[in-house]
């Protein structure tokens, strides 16, 4: 975990990779701690908000094939999918931000390439400076997109880009990205930006809030049958919650609501 920190503030918690010498170019170690964080933050009430972020000249390079291929059976082990969740060790490392029912956003600067753009894709908002790079680089190495790409890029972008993307390895602008459907926005201060955006969601319903992810989360690409069910549900469930009532009686009142902590 030394590699990965993770604090809280003000109902925020702030994962950082912090391999900073390495552009922080992931390591096994590195994906176990950042499995670990989107867990504890999953257990947290209190949380309003994720923000993931890197130390150093870049968000993240990508896997650091140098320190993986000294791993040997570890690697073989970090392959094997929890019967769960479905996911790998790889795959976790982006994917479990979806699985944390609270906004998810992640803060890019220099390098964010490989593994690390499929952690950004991971989360819920991107936000990047304008002189960010990106690139699916795994085609360089011979490879693909393994760490959880192939659902996310399905939901931000059209098959012909995500296959553009990752067949040529182009590395491209935080503007492109943004055009691609790949970012939320470019910001020269992206951190400001995600705790504007945090301040906004903040003042609704915690409750609402983790419901409306995983609505989305689970009927993204399902049919309508599908989803009606889903939302039917989801709204049952808050009609009958603290927070709800408490979110009418201020709307009603045109007073500031006060939240209990997520259910």
């Amino acid at each position: 975990m030394a590699e990965i920190e993770y604090s809280t503030e003000g109902g925020v918690a702030y994962v950082r990779l912090h391999r900073p010498d390495k552009h922080n170019g992931l390591t096994l170690g590195m994906l176990s701690g950042l499995v670990a964080a989107a867990g504890r933050a999953a257990g947290d009430p209190s949380l309003r908000a994720v923000i993931v972020h890197g130390d150093g000249p870049s968000f993240c390079s990508g896997l650091d094939f140098g320190d993986v291929a000294e791993q040997g059976v570890r690697v073989g082990n970090a392959f094997l999918p929890n019967p769960f969740r479905g996911t790998n060790r790889f795959q976790a490392a982006a994917w479990a931000w979806r699985r944390v029912p609270v906004p998810v956003i992640a803060v890019i600067h220099g390098r964010c390439f490989g593994g690390g753009l499929q952690i950004a894709l991971g989360a819920d908002f991107r936000f990047a400076t304008p002189d960010a790079e990106f690139s699916v680089l795994e085609t360089k190495y011979g490879l693909i997109p393994d760490m959880s790409a192939t659902a996310s890029l399905a939901q931000l972008t059209s098959i012909d880009t995500a296959k553009l993307l990752t067949m040529t390895g182009e590395v491209f602008d935080a503007e492109r990205a943004r055009s691609l459907g790949l970012l939320t926005g470019v910001a020269d201060d992206p951190m400001a930006s995600a705790h504007d955006l945090v301040e906004t969601i903040a003042t609704r319903s915690p409750d609402a809030v983790a419901s409306a992810k995983r609505l989305f989360e689970r009927t993204w690409h399902r049919g309508p049958r599908r989803s009606f069910g889903v939302e039917r549900l989801a709204q049952l469930r808050l009609l009958t919650g603290r927070n709800s009532t408490i979110a009418r009686k201020a709307a009603a009142t045109g007073t500031q609501p006060e939240f209990r902590p997520r259910a």
